[in-house]
């Protein structure tokens, strides 16, 4: 090893090749004279657009460009798979590149253990002619940075007494820097890194709108099709594409255009392919014909299914048909990341909230299964998070993944519902955010799972009741029978006051917008209609099951809807709940204790709700 030789640091000029380049690589080009190693974090296995902007390159490539035209005659570089290779390989200065090789190390395509990786490094490093050495998945080096095995630490702790002692030589770019790869900061231990003048990181950011840009235009240049296109129209194409591919890698992006093209999709419509690359489905719901004809043919099916709450279901169609037109978030700049669709229901309990969103989910995906349901009861801890993307890494249960992520990678055509979101913790909350700016939510392990196709929907039971501080005891705020304009104005201010004042989150009551719906009590005529609904669906059960049909005399049907439908404070779930004790389970008991064969036709004739347990009166008809 050769200690340092001092002389005065001189900045490099800019080469050309960094001239035009981003930030983090002139940041690169410009801190050579200063600095024996680099450590670049972050996006270091994408593409990247060159300088002139004429085709997609690797990081390393991207690196040899900036060393080369600063005078280095090489580098080299290390994977665990492939091994050591060096630059150029090929062209102009590759028999240079190869000798220095052949005199530096012990040969190439190797793959050494870390002991002989520290003896080529240092060859490079001492070396009189100018190259360079990139450990690329420098990551993947170590196991474990806080538990290092004897090799591990001799390794590292060789490299960084390397970068204090590297041989210093003229010039503008005097040292023969080593540089790593990793996918984050603190994948290289402490104390190598941090702190050390010797050292410098450098971010590598994923692509921004500009790199898209860039990398979409050079995409679409052998594309089917493309030749013939205007300038202007192609030009909408590459902004379309750019902008439909925000959050991903330019390496995707090339995916992208691969399976467009594999797909033989138009090239006006390459854009759409995104979507198809993210998601892994081909068919989407969106986008198919027979959508558009369900919602203008079945919409009465909603009205149907959720009785007494026509403003709720106007609401809901009118965010569908939105989403069917494929214009949702169509007033920001990213309308096709966004979730299809966001609705909030609150109002009072049993009133036809979750029954509505099973009905969505029945009316726009075909299947009522397609409702993903979490009951935020369940997260009102604050590391219930955890469940839902995963735990973080080092803890257990982070291969595991989150609970929504999972399911969202599995069916990304959805509706999912955040049930009683006001029992969440606000930290819980927090996560909702990303999936209602960005439509993309990413667990512990790294995975994203993408919401843009789905629709979510969140329900409170806000402003109905509330808790007096002092003594404990809930009050109701709204009563059955209250106009629907009051019940209005105060579960929409209840609302407001506990995301603003309560848990401090107005952002997100921001993000949620005007999709806040509230549902009204069910009224007397709605819950007749109820009734008289779940008393058909016992009858059709029991008849299916057990070929018995059943008949109730009139005077008894009039009898149980009163007693039914006196109490609408707890709604449909109300009715039911008198439906089952009054109906269900004396029919269940009597036809238990005296089995009736199949094809028999009984009438409920007389009940006795005063017995213990309720019983009713049957009578076989002959």
């Amino acid at each position: 090893m050769t200690m340092t030789e001092h002389a005065p640091a001189t900045g490099p000029e800019l080469a050309p090749s960094a001239a035009g380049s981003p930030g983090w690589l002139r940041e690169f080009a410009t801190t050579l004279s200063v600095h024996s190693q680099f450590v670049f974090h972050g996006n270091v296995h994408d593409q990247f657009v060159t300088a002139d902007g004429g085709r997609l390159t690797s990081l390393p490539a991207l690196l040899w460009e900036v060393l080369r035209e600063n005078g280095f005659t090489c580098l080299f570089t290390y994977d665990q798979i492939d091994g050591l290779g060096v630059r150029p390989a090929a062209g102009p200065g590759a028999d240079k590149a190869k000798l220095a090789a052949g005199r530096l190390l012990n040969g190439l395509g190797r793959t050494p253990d870390l002991t002989e990786l520290q003896q080529d490094i240092s060859a490079v490093v001492g070396a009189g002619e100018r190259c360079a050495f990139v450990l690329a998945h420098a990551s993947r080096l170590s196991l474990r940075n806080s538990d290092l095995g004897a090799k591990e630490r001799d390794f590292f702790l060789f490299c960084a007494k390397l970068g204090v002692n590297a041989l210093r030589r003229g010039g503008a770019a005097p040292y023969n820097p080593v540089i790593w790869l990793v996918d984050n900061e603190g994948d290289l231990p402490n104390w190598l890194t941090v702190g050390n003048a010797h050292v410098r990181s450098i971010a590598v950011p994923p692509p921004d709108l500009g790199d898209r840009q860039r990398a979409a235009a050079l995409l679409i240049e052998d594309y089917e099709g493309a030749e013939s296109v205007a300038a202007e129209a192609k030009q909408k194409v590459v902004d379309a594409f750019a902008v439909e591919s925000h959050g991903m890698t330019l390496d995707a992006m090339a995916g992208v255009a691969q399976l467009a093209q594999e797909s033989r999709v138009p090239f006006d419509r390459l854009a759409e392919s995104v979507a198809t690359y993210r998601l892994g489905v081909i068919e989407n719901p969106w986008r198919q014909s027979h959508l558009r004809a369900r919602l203008q043919q079945r919409a009465g099916d909603l009205g149907a299914r959720v009785k007494g709450q026509p403003q709720a279901v106007a609401k809901a169609l009118d965010v569908l048909k939105r989403a069917a037109m494929g214009l949702s978030g169509a007033h920001t700049g990213k309308p096709g990341t966004r979730p299809r669709g966001v609705l909030f229901f609150a109002g009072p309990t049993g009133v036809g909230k979750t029954e509505l969103a099973k009905g969505i989910a029945q009316l726009v995906y075909g299947d009522e299964s397609a409702l993903l349901r979490l009951d935020m009861s369940e997260f009102s801890e604050s590391h219930a998070a955890d469940r839902l993307i995963g735990s973080p890494p080092g803890y257990v249960g982070h291969d595991a993944g989150g609970q929504l992520t999972n399911a969202m990678r599995r069916q990304p055509f959805r509706v999912v519902l955040f049930d009683e979101i006001e029992k969440a913790h606000p930290l819980v909350l927090d996560k909702f955010l990303q999936i209602l700016e960005d439509g993309r939510l990413t667990d512990g392990r790294g995975d994203t799972a993408y919401f843009s196709e789905s629709i979510l929907i969140f329900t409170s039971n806000l402003g109905v009741q509330k808790k007096d501080p002092k003594t404990g005891v809930l009050r109701n705020l709204i009563e059955p029978g209250l106009a629907f304009d009051k019940v209005d104005v105060a579960v929409r201010e209840a609302i407001s006051d506990h995301f603003r004042y309560e848990i401090k989150r107005p952002e997100l009551l921001n993000r949620i917008g005007d999709n806040i719906v509230v549902f009204d009590f069910i009224g007397q005529a709605a819950a007749e209609m109820i009734f008289f609904g779940q008393v058909a669906n016992v009858r059709n059960l029991v008849a299916a099951e057990h070929g018995v049909s059943v008949e109730l005399a009139e005077w008894v049907t009039g009898a149980l809807k009163k007693d039914c439908t006196t109490d609408l404070t707890f709604g449909g779930r109300g009715i039911g709940n008198q439906v089952e004790a009054r109906l269900v389970n004396p029919l269940a008991r009597a036809l238990f204790d005296e089995p009736l064969p199949r094809g028999t036709r009984v009438t409920v004739s007389g009940f006795d709700q005063r017995s213990t347990p309720p019983a009713l009166e049957l009578v076989v008809d002959e």
